[in-house]
């Protein structure tokens, strides 16, 4: 007797979401400790998870999500608060992973988590220390290329036979990877040679180009552009609350000044610009990739 997915899945349609659900609130949990440990160069393994005091953190303290509605975000050996970040990753990751999973079968829907993860993990790392690691840039870019080649199904190669398939779908990823951190070279040449200074971090261009490895060209230029007006948006809603709220409230990008050094949002400064290049690649890629090949199949018509 062989396992039909498609017929245990139409039979219990709530099962897979609901484990994928509890998976990436625990895979969320992990990332917690990644955003932390890889910019101090620390082991992600050893040691485990322990509390800021240097106590162990004990199994039922360290439930995804649960605890820190238990404890209300206060450790339990020294009292210490820790942020609600820990918790929002979390669930965060539980819900784009479930999300992933309803919108594209099994092989795509793996690739896929494996992509959220690295998105979000490049983000809180980029919002804490502007910085995004070439572990989710040029290690993220090459694991999407070996998977374009492995598994087909991320670029949606399913129709001509494995070996076929298997060749569009890395070349497919080779170009998104190469078009989209060249397209991001350029503006930063460009947008570096007139305001006489750097416009964009090196890790911006790699990080599009592995962008650009799972998601292809058109994914990783939406991204660039996507991101742009998810910059644009949440810079103006920062400053609109902060105006309103009197500094009360903070919903901005870290901001700094060209030598490193904390600053107020204000023209001339450097912000992160890894979470919304992040957040412009997975809406194309969860929502906006069907809309995003008709716009550019129509645009080649006219051109």
């Amino acid at each position: 007797m062989t396992f039909d997915y498609a017929e245990f899945n139409t039979a219990f349609p709530w099962f897979f979401p609901t484990i994928i659900g509890i998976f990436g609130a625990m895979i969320g949990s992990f990332l917690n400790v990644v955003i932390y440990r890889v910019p101090a160069e620390k082991s992600i393994i050893t040691p485990g998870s322990h509390c800021a005091c240097g106590a162990p953190i004990k199994w039922h303290d360290n439930m995804p999500v649960l605890s820190w509605f238990i404890l209300r975000g206060q450790a339990r050996c020294c009292g210490k608060n820790y942020p609600f970040r820990y918790a929002f990753v979390e669930i965060l990751t539980s819900v784009l992973f479930v999300f992933c999973w309803l919108l594209f079968p099994p092989e795509k829907a793996l690739c896929g988590l494996l992509f959220i993860s690295c998105l979000i993990c490049a983000t809180f790392i980029d919002l804490d220390h502007m910085i995004i690691p070439d572990t989710f840039t040029i290690g993220l870019g090459v694991v999407g290329v070996v998977l374009s080649v492995f598994v087909p199904a991320l670029h949606d190669q399913t129709q001509n036979g494995f070996m076929v398939d298997s060749l569009r779908s890395g070349v497919i990823s080779l170009q998104g990877l190469l078009i989209g951190s060249g397209v991001v070279l350029w503006i930063a040449l460009i947008a570096e040679a007139l305001l006489k200074k750097e416009a964009m971090g090196f890790g911006d261009v790699k990080f599009v180009g592995a962008i650009g490895a799972f998601t292809g060209w058109q994914g990783a230029v939406f991204a660039i552009f996507g991101g742009a007006v998810v910059g644009t948006v949440w810079i103006g809603v920062a400053m609109l609350v902060k105006k309103l709220s009197g500094s009360r409230v903070q919903v901005a990008p870290r901001a700094e000044t060209p030598d490193g050094q904390p600053a107020e949002l204000s023209m001339g400064v450097q912000i992160p610009f890894g979470p919304m290049l992040a957040i412009g690649g997975l809406l194309y890629f969860l929502w906006f990739h069907e809309w995003t090949a008709s716009f550019f199949a129509q645009l080649g018509e006219l051109l």
